[in-house]
């Protein structure tokens, strides 16, 4: 057996995903050691209560209900707690006695990332999170390293595994929203309280993490402009595959050339439910699977698919990083930090561009398109394509054919495709057609991307 150093590890948290980190650092810890060049000990397992069901079975004496010993005495601290606080202070306690720090706390980093990346920069120490933005997907490090010579155009994800179980079987069997939301709780895809999932606030989170790093730029979590899928129901669902989209919750990043106020680049981060084209590789997406879809200006279109999700998946990303604090620490050196000098502004939702889905029901009435394409114009909107369909009585489907809906309900329904228009004219046309006399109501509003 190859005389390793050997390297103290420290795992904080022994849930899911922590309890199968420190499962397989103990079991395969000489494959580990090839790998790393040094012996990874896993010294000591802080937790809330050290008896306490878990998915694997860890010896008792390494649990501890006091992290400071395990904090100011290792070389690699590994978080998986979750939430901000005491997941911060102690890693930076961690980072201030030298250690290395591997985490998957995403919240931590879309509020606290450039406190953490500034404190290891000082020691000379790294902060590593891989497994913070995609579960298993590997996407930091070929953003960070693989195409730091590029220029990444625009990332489009879909990275929030409990929205995109719903949407693909609402899309996929005609359900409901609220019929698979409870499906996904009771086979644990969704929390008991499933709003950071549903409302988009997971999904901002990482979002802000892959633009910090696509374009070398500070993102603060309130400048990621977020929606969720809560009202996304089945006629939207039917309007979107009849126009030959799906509907996925995307996080959308993306470089607006000559985008900043007096000119130069700046960037634009959301998310949102938007419409996909079938023929779109993240169409394809299916079941609680993760994607994200890069576009770079020299590599092109980049596409990286996966679970983004479950105990062990995210337990090899967060090995993976292990290995690499490993190393860097058996080379020797400082710590390669995070670039964040480009210092791109972050534009408001207003100024971004693409095309929309406009879903309305109007009056029944001879005019009533003239008028809606009117003031379309008008907001500088334009049209690509309409369908209008007669209303049933009871508003629950649309009827195909026939004049008899019309006279029963006196309402129809028109599906608007526009051309590319800014959203600032957009949002503002929608309020002027809401307030027109002949709008009975805005249906919904989707955007259009992946073109």
């Amino acid at each position: 057996m190859t005389d390793y150093r050997r390297l103290r590890v420290a795992l904080l948290g022994a849930g899911a995903v922590g309890s199968q980190v420190a499962a397989l650092l103990r079991q395969h810890g000489d494959e580990l050691a090839d790998r790393a060049g040094a012996r990874l000990e896993l010294v000591g397992i802080a937790v809330r209560d050290p008896d306490a069901p878990r998915d694997t079975d860890l010896p008792r004496e390494l649990m501890t209900t006091d992290p400071e010993p395990l904090l100011v005495g290792s070389d690699i601290v590994i978080e998986l707690m979750g939430g901000i606080e005491p997941a911060r202070t102690q890693l930076l306690t961690a980072i201030n006695a030298g250690a290395d720090v591997v985490t998957a706390n995403k919240a931590l980093l879309a509020t606290h990332g450039p406190e953490l990346f500034e404190a290891a920069d000082q020691v000379g120490a790294s902060v590593y999170y891989e497994a913070a933005a995609a579960g298993a997907i590997p996407i930091i490090r070929p953003l960070r390293d693989s195409l730091a010579g590029d220029r990444v155009q625009r990332i489009m994800g879909i990275v929030n595994g409990t929205t995109n179980y719903i949407l693909d079987r609402m899309d996929r069997e005609g359900a409901e929203f609220a019929d698979v939301l409870a499906d996904a709780q009771r086979l644990g895809y969704a929390e008991a309280d499933p709003t950071a999932d549903i409302e988009g606030f997971d999904a901002a989170q990482k979002a802000a993490i892959l633009a910090s790093l696509a374009f070398h730029t500070a993102v603060p979590l309130d400048a990621v402009h977020r929606e969720g899928i809560t009202h996304i129901d089945k006629q939207m669902m039917d309007a979107a595959r009849n126009a030959g989209f799906v509907i996925k919750l995307l996080a959308v990043c993306e470089r607006l050339i000559d985008g900043a106020e007096g000119g130069g680049d700046a960037i634009s981060v959301r998310v949102y439910p938007a419409l996909v084209d079938r023929e779109h590789p993240l169409a394809s997406v299916h079941g609680a699977n993760n994607a994200v879809f890069v576009q770079a200006e020299a590599a092109g279109n980049l596409m990286f698919y996966g679970a983004g999700a479950g105990g062990v998946q995210t337990a090899s990303a967060v090995l993976g990083d292990v290995v690499s604090a490993a190393r860097r620490h058996i080379a020797g050196g400082v710590g390669v930090g995070e670039s964040t000098r480009a210092n791109l502004p972050v534009v408001p939702i207003g100024q971004m561009t693409t095309r929309y889905q406009i879903t309305l029901e109007v009056e029944d009435q001879p005019g009533v398109l003239a008028t809606v394409a009117g003031l379309l114009s008008d907001g500088h909107v334009s049209i690509a394509a309409v369908e209008q369909t007669p209303i049933s009585d009871d508003d629950s489907a649309a009827v195909p054919t026939g004049e008899a809906a019309y006279r029963e309900t006196g309402t129809a329904r028109l599906v608007i495709g526009t051309h590319t228009a800014r959203e600032q004219d957009l949002s503002e046309t929608v309020e002027r057609l809401a307030s027109s006399g002949v709008v009975e109501r805005v249906v919904s509003v989707l955007r259009v991307e992946g073109d």
